[in-house]
This record gives structure tokens, sequence and C-alpha cells, in this order.
């Protein structure tokens, strides 16, 4: 926690502060992030708020109790702005929601294994988010990509907007280490640029088929950027359509590293 709130504070001053979301928190550590954290408060008056997103535990109702407290007592430096829970049926979705207080958004994490149609239109349904779990530190963590490409497209189908966690380290699929551990396992990883841009592709009408070939596609040459948009193997998306992706489709992507992600995309001349 000590060295991810030095990290975070450092790059909201950083050059590269337009590419920062939000801290992400257990609401079971808010308490520590606060211990942590009090000096960069103190420091920031006047400045931006700190945006938080909390990740809730079993016990919603308590979890949300403690986030109203949180944002009671820090009105002026800082705010959860976001609730992110894991949800497998539909009535686990409709219960939680009712017992989240006025959060500007909610977050669902579901299982994509099988056909997440139902889950995602009672995340409509609540008016809520889907969150999707795009890998992990082990090889049977990282979605079927037929998988993937079905949650992105009964996303757009639903109106429902999401975001992607874990796995997504790197521009462009391809193997990777799964951990930063010494003689880490290596596995094939999902590329932050196929996720999004196959978001935008389905947003556009691609079928699944060829979603599926986006988000396996491992040459970062086969993604063209101009100031007009982007193609990939005959197909295009401009400038309008990656940011209606983003407004209504994938909204954003956690990663472990902040560094990783902006420091590949400039190994690509991509910023």
């Amino acid at each position: 926690m000590t060295q991810a709130v030095a990290n975070y504070a450092g790059y909201a001053r950083g050059t590269d502060a337009w590419a920062l979301g939000r801290f992400v928190v257990p609401v079971a550590r808010l308490d520590q992030f606060e211990s942590e954290a009090g000096n960069y408060f103190s420091e920031n008056i006047g400045g931006p708020v700190w945006r938080l997103n909390a990740l809730a535990g079993d016990d919603v109702g308590r979890d949300c109790a403690r986030i109203s407290e949180f944002n009671r007592e820090h009105q002026s430096s800082i705010r959860v702005e976001a609730v992110e829970l894991k949800a497998g049926s539909m009535q686990e979705i409709v219960s939680a929601a009712g017992n989240i207080p006025n959060i500007r958004e909610v977050y669902f994490e579901i299982p994509i294994h099988s056909d997440p149609r139902e889950l995602i239109g009672a995340i409509a349904r609540v008016g809520a988010r889907a969150k999707v779990r795009t890998g992990g530190i082990t090889s049977d963590a990282f979605p079927a990509s037929g998988d993937l490409a079905r949650f992105i497209e009964t996303c757009v189908k639903e109106n429902v907007v999401f975001k992607a966690t874990a796995g997504l380290h790197h521009a462009v699929r391809s193997r990777y280490p799964l951990n930063y551990e010494h003689n880490s396992p290596v596995g094939m990883m999902y590329g932050f640029l196929n996720v999004t841009l196959a978001s935008a592709f389905i947003l556009r009408g691609m079928t699944q088929k060829k979603t599926i070939e986006v988000l396996e596609e491992s040459s970062a040459q086969a993604f063209h950027f101009d100031n007009d948009g982007v193609t990939w193997r005959g197909n295009s998306a401009s400038l309008a359509d990656l940011i209606a992706m983003r407004r209504r489709v994938a909204a954003s992507f956690g990663s472990c590293s902040f560094r990783e992600p902006i420091d590949e995309l400039r190994q690509l001349h991509l910023l």
C-alpha cells in the first residue's frame, strides 16, 4: 500500500497523468489507505480530488456504509467514485444493486465462460456496468477469445459499458511472463489494444468470428493509426468511432503497472 500510494501520487503529477485512472482499493483496506495517503491529501489542498474505485466484499451493505462514511470524511480531497463487486447470478446483481448508495459507477465482475447474456441484461436493468477478467497469474485465468468476443458483443447489444481487469499489461497479444517473479511461467496474454480496438470494431458491426481474429492478432504492425483513426487488415474505425467506444463500450482497463503500458506504447511509437 505504501508504494502503491506513492506511485499513484507521482503519476498524478507526471506528464502522463492524462492516462491515469482511479486508484483501486478494497473497501477492507480503506483504513490502511487513509493512513498511507494522509500526507498526500494535505499536500493536495486546492488540487484535483483523488478518485477511487472500491472493491466490495461479501457484505455489500456493510461495505457501502463504509464507503459513504469515507466520502463524508474526505469530501474536499478524495472520493470513492465507483464500486466494484463480483456476481454470478441475476439475483445477486439485483440484490446488491439495491444496497449500493449514490455512487457514480457500479461495476459487476461476472464469469464469461458460459453465455453471459442474462447477467449482462440484469446489469443493464439496474443501470450498472460490467467488469471482465481478462487474465491472471496462471494460464487458465485467461478466458477463451471466443468467450471474450461474445462478452464484448453482448455488452454492445445491451448498451452496457465495461472495464477489463487483469492480464492487460501489454499492448498486443503475445506470450509473456505471467508474473514479475524470476523464472516466471510464460503464457499467451491479451493486449489492451486488441481488446479496446475489438470493442470499437464490434460497435461498427464486426462479426464475432472476425472479432476473435482481432483479439488474437499478435502483430503490432497490423494496427495502423493516423489522424483519422485506426485500420486493421482492411477494417477501419474513425476517431469518432474510438471516442464512441470509450464512452459506450470499453471505458477502461486495469493493469498492475501504470508505466508498463505507457512505456510499451512509446516503444511502438504510438505515443
